[in-house]
């Protein structure tokens, strides 16, 4: 009911806006503006372009990657990467690194990189920033041209999910020889400026103490141009929705999501209904209907991963939308 009076509402403003056309300017300008404001808090109905054929997983990308699977098949390794994601604009990874090792100094050109700590501690030193701890759940953000290094404390080795720019391989400080890449050359050459953190990006975000137990109202973990991501926190489930709530698709970029705490259920066009746990990764492609809900009695949590913040949701015409 509110959809069709919504775009009721969108017509009546523009048929002011046609009559006024023949009025005095004023009129017509502030009709232009009644529009566009109707247009901008009100669903539009358009024609949505959709494969005809649902694109399919291409590997390494799949509906599901649960944790205990990757892990379970590098058991018995301390060091060790494993690719889970490749899209147009991400390549993501499981990566665990024992003790007494670190990562070399390195940064990105033009975009983030990003990771969730899963088990064990690093240290962690980005440039301009007091070194840090990060344990489990920690959110770590380092903006582009900003270098950063990760070792890991303890005895134990440290497991975490990162994401990094796709197609753009790491860059290097001279003090580093840079780790070869296939397809490229490493030269020198110079630049200027670097990213920065402002009140929505910070360095980290430690999600256990933050949000779980202090209660803090965080929304979103990175935001800029390019890259945005959500946390997404419910203090329980809701009841198994029907499967005539599709939920929303993405015409130009496939979604993601890990899991960081509790329980969730997923339906992705095409596939099962799945529920997952934390520390599990759950993606879908472009073109497909998807929704995620959380399921059970404790809170759960879900970090959504898209390229662009104001990015284009469809939804079912008269659909209760969903996420």
């Amino acid at each position: 009911m509110h959809f069709t009076k919504s775009l009721a509402a969108v017509a009546a403003v523009s048929l002011v806006a046609l009559t006024g056309a023949q009025a005095q300017a004023p009129q017509e300008q502030d009709a232009a503006k009644a529009v566009a404001a109707a247009r901008g808090n009100a669903p539009i109905l358009a024609w949505a372009s959709k494969p005809t054929k649902l694109p399919a997983f291409k590997a390494p990308n799949k509906l599901v990657y649960r944790f205990a699977d990757v892990m379970a098949a590098h058991k018995g390794k301390t060091d060790w990467k494993q690719e889970v994601h490749l899209s147009r604009d991400f390549v993501a990874y499981w990566i665990s690194m024992g003790p007494g090792k670190k990562t070399k100094t390195a940064f990105h050109a033009d975009d983030k990189t990003f990771w969730e700590v899963q088990s064990g501690q690093m240290k962690v030193t980005i440039e301009g920033q007091e070194p840090f701890i990060a344990g489990k759940h920690f959110l770590v953000n380092v903006p582009n041209r900003l270098t950063y290094q990760m070792e890991t404390v303890g005895n134990e080795p440290v497991v975490y999910f990162q994401v990094e720019p796709a197609g753009e391989p790491p860059q290097y400080p001279l003090t580093e020889t840079p780790t070869p890449v296939p397809g490229f050359k490493y030269i020198q050459a110079t630049y200027t400026g670097h990213g920065k953190y402002d009140a929505v990006n910070r360095p980290f975000i430690d999600f256990e103490k933050e949000i779980v137990q202090d209660g803090k109202k965080t929304g979103v973990w990175i935001r800029d141009d390019h890259t945005y991501v959500t946390i997404l926190r419910s203090q329980k489930g809701v009841p198994t929705p029907p499967d005539t709530e599709w939920g929303h698709m993405h015409a130009n970029f496939p979604e993601f999501w890990l899991i960081v705490e509790g329980k969730q259920q997923f339906l992705v066009e095409g596939e099962k209904l799945v529920t997952v746990g934390d520390g599990d990764l759950v993606a879908t492609t472009n073109g497909r209907w998807h929704r995620a809900t959380a399921t059970g009695d404790a809170p759960s949590t879900r970090l959504a991963f898209i390229p662009r913040p104001d990015n284009l949701h469809w939804f079912q015409p008269g659909g209760g939308g969903g996420n």
